[in-house]
């Protein structure tokens, strides 16, 4: 392929495709303003409630824009912009439900507020609930754009395809891996370095639940890994660091590892320990 052949390859995909893309900075700027404006916002910001109402009303209209690049159909443009933002007080309460875990179960969270503005934890819940919508909505490519923004600000990859319960806690979330078809119930914990993921990657069981199923009230710690779409977590149940896990476990279960402790004077080991990397 030469210059002249690129340079047309790429106006076919870019003018002539019947597929259409949104700008992709445009929304992921969208959705930290959107999280902003719903989380971090202060009152003395406004010196109405006037001014704020106008500024939901240009969120809505900026939101409009962005679909419509998607679309390009007015009437389907305005049915989802209007059943988005009809959900956003029943994800919105929803959230505040997750971050008040997070201050009653985090010894570290001194308060809400610290919740809000502060813990990756929490922002990446927070996008993860709305671009959820949006994947409901079949924006599948937008949903994707905001919560992969949240993973590259995060560290923390939730699939919007994902359904996650109330009361949803993570703690630090640095390399937490949540895939497309988990089902996640209510009061569930999960810390950093947590998979829960496929067994396989065969393109042909895309529509098949390929990821795990975590009944409510478990605990999985750090580095725990969590494979299968008929796997399933009892609830009430805990799951150790670095557990391997692909069978079912029963409710009130307590999967984990035992370390084996050696005194190294007392037994000495068979090779040496000084060996170069």
């Amino acid at each position: 392929m030469n210059e002249s052949d690129l340079l047309q390859t790429l106006f076919q995909r870019n003018y002539s495709s019947t597929q259409n893309f949104p700008d992709k900075e445009l929304a992921e700027e969208y959705i930290d303003k959107l999280f902003n404006f719903l989380f971090t916002a202060k009152e003395h910001k406004y010196d109405s409630k006037e001014q704020l109402v106008n500024e939901y009303d240009n969120l809505k209209t900026t939101l409009s824009n962005i679909v419509y690049d998607i679309l390009r159909n007015d009437a389907e443009v305005e049915g989802i912009i209007e059943h988005f933002f009809l959900s956003i007080p029943h994800i919105y309460n929803t959230l505040l439900k997750d971050a008040t875990a997070i201050v009653a179960f985090d010894p570290a969270a001194g308060s809400l507020e610290e919740v809000l503005l502060a813990y990756p934890g929490f922002y990446a819940t927070a996008v993860y609930r709305l671009s959820h919508k949006l994947y409901k909505l079949k924006l599948n490519t937008l949903s994707r754009i905001w919560s992969e923004f949240a993973h590259s600000k995060t560290g923390i990859d939730i699939h919007p395809g994902a359904i996650i319960g109330e009361s949803f806690f993570i703690d630090h979330g640095t390399g937490i891996v949540i895939g497309e078809t988990t089902f996640i119930g209510n009061n569930v914990k999960i810390y950093q370095g947590v998979t829960l993921g496929a067994l396989n990657v065969i393109k042909n069981a895309s529509t098949a639940k390929r990821h795990p199923t975590i009944e409510n009230n478990v605990i999985i710690y750090s580095d725990a890994t969590i494979l299968g779409g008929t796997t399933r977590v009892g609830h009430d149940s805990v799951i150790g660091g670095n557990v391997w896990l692909t069978e079912s476990v029963e409710p009130y279960s307590v999967v984990y590892h035992k370390s084996k402790v050696i005194v190294r004077d007392k037994y000495p080991f068979p090779a040496p320990l000084n060996f170069v990397i």
